[in-house]
């Protein structure tokens, strides 16, 4: 399990990083805001543990960037920002938890869990419309105009991450680690190997390309210009 702590205060940061690593999980831990939104949009994370008192980008309006990005990763404040009014705007702007500093590990690791045992939010739309496609994320269907395409379970998964990020370049890593839950092996083609399959199905007897290579780069899911 990744979780990326956006968290100014250095012994902070340090303390959570140390303690939730030697609970078993994978912790990156970054100090400002600009660097917590551009790492949160490039990599794949289970859960977010936000300060709200950054430097430079607050986290209120961090949140609101990443849900307007349709991010929709749980997203944990934890911050010295007390007030009643405080707690609600956290969790109305997107937060799915928020815990008060001073805290105690244990409680810290507690609402961790939950948040992890609960999984990631609810997309933030149900469907994805590009050109003709049509994915229904709840029903796990995909049509191209009045076509259904059967899509394997692994298919859809690469289909939905590819959607949800449209137009963005995603490396082969990226892909690997969201998708398949592994490490990029660069000896490995099964990345090229799924997404030619994939592209098949959904692009080969449609005018509209939209499963695009970015030679050296990775791959990307838009409408492009001639």
């Amino acid at each position: 399990m990744k979780i990326l702590v956006v968290e100014d205060e250095p012994k902070i940061g340090q303390y959570v990083q140390k303690g939730l690593s030697e609970s078993g999980y994978n912790v990156r831990w970054c100090d400002n805001g600009l660097d917590g939104h551009h790492i949160a949009k490039t990599e794949p994370f289970d859960i977010i543990i936000l300060d709200v008192m950054l430097p430079d980008i607050d986290g209120f309006r961090l949140v609101t960037a990443l849900r307007e990005a349709a991010i929709a990763t749980p997203i944990l404040f934890l911050t010295a920002r007390d007030s009643i009014d405080d707690r609600v705007k956290g969790l109305e702007l997107g937060g799915d938890d928020y815990l008060i500093k001073p805290f105690a590990f244990p409680e810290l690791l507690a609402r961790v869990k939950t948040l992890l045992r609960r999984g990631t939010s609810a997309p933030l739309s149900e469907t994805i419309d590009i050109d003709d496609m049509h994915i229904d994320l709840k029903k796990r269907r995909v049509h191209r105009g009045d076509q259904r395409i059967a899509l394997s379970n692994k298919e859809f998964s690469l289909l939905e991450f590819l959607a949800s990020r449209r137009g963005e370049v995603l490396t082969r890593a990226l892909i690997a680690s969201h998708v398949w839950d592994m490490n990029f092996d660069s000896d490995t083609n099964v990345i090229d190997v799924a997404v030619r399959r994939l592209r098949a199905k959904i692009d080969d007897s449609a005018p509209t390309k939209l499963i695009h290579t970015v030679r050296g780069m990775g791959y990307t899911l838009d409408v492009l210009d001639d």
